[in-house]
C-alpha cells in the first residue's frame, strides 16, 4: 500500500472513531507541519498571502519553494535541503518561506516555466529577484541536491540585496519586476 493510501485510511478510521470536526482540529498543526517537511524549528508561512505580508511587515525576503509530493526529485531535494544545517539557520533568522506545493497561474512566479524543484525569491516591496537564479541555463529558477552551495550563495545574495534595496529606496526605486497588488488573490 503506497504512503498516501495508508495516509487516507488512517483518516478514514480517524473520522469514523471521533468525527469530523475532532479530526480536523486535531490534524491541522500535524498537517501543516507534514505538508511542509523541512523540519519543526522553521516557521512556514500557510499561504502566499501571509508569507508576503510577513515578508512585507518583517522586512525580509521571503523564498518560495515550489516541489510535488509525489516528486522523487523534489523529495531528494527536501532531505538534502532540511539536513544542511547553515540553510536551516539562515532561513530561520533572515527569511520568511513558503512551500507551495502546487503550480500557480502567476506567470511572476514561473517566469522561464514550470518544473520542480524550483525556488523564487522575493524581496519585500514583492519584488521577484530575477537576478538570483541557479546554475542552469534551461531552468533557471532550479535546484537540486547537489546544488546546496549554490542556494546558501544566493539566500546570502537575497539578504544583501534586501538591505542595498532598503537603502537605495529612500534614494530611488529599483526592481526587477513587481508583483502586482492582485498577484496573491490569484495564486
Amino acid at each position: 500500500m503506497t504512503r498516501a493510501a495508508a495516509s487516507l485510511v488512517l483518516v478514514l478510521v480517524l473520522v469514523a472513531l471521533m468525527g469530523v470536526a475532532s479530526v480536523v482540529s486535531w490534524f491541522e498543526p500535524q498537517l501543516l507541519l507534514c505538508l511542509a517537511g523541512w523540519g519543526d524549528q522553521l516557521n512556514w508561512a500557510q499561504t502566499y498571502e501571509e508569507a508576503l505580508f510577513l515578508s512585507r511587515s518583517r522586512n525580509k525576503p521571503l523564498m518560495v519553494l515550489f516541489l510535488l509530493e509525489d516528486c522523487p526529485r523534489s523529495q531528494a531535494f527536501k532531505q538534502a535541503f532540511n539536513e544542511n544545517d547553515k540553510i536551516q539557520r539562515i532561513l530561520d533568522e533572515d527569511f520568511v518561506v513558503f512551500n507551495m506545493m502546487q503550480e500557480t497561474v502567476d506567470q511572476h512566479l514561473s517566469p522561464d516555466g514550470q518544473y520542480v524543484p524550483r525556488i523564487i525569491f522575493v524581496d519585500p516591496s514583492m519584488t521577484v529577484r530575477d537576478d538570483i537564479i541557479g546554475r542552469y541555463s534551461n531552468r533557471l529558477y532550479g535546484y537540486e541536491v547537489e546544488d546546496m552551495n549554490v542556494l546558501l550563495e544566493n539566500m546570502k545574495k537575497a539578504k544583501k540585496l534586501l538591505k542595498v534595496s532598503a537603502v537605495s529606496r529612500r534614494t530611488t526605486p529599483t526592481s526587477t519586476h513587481s508583483l502586482p497588488e492582485s498577484t496573491a488573490a490569484e495564486v
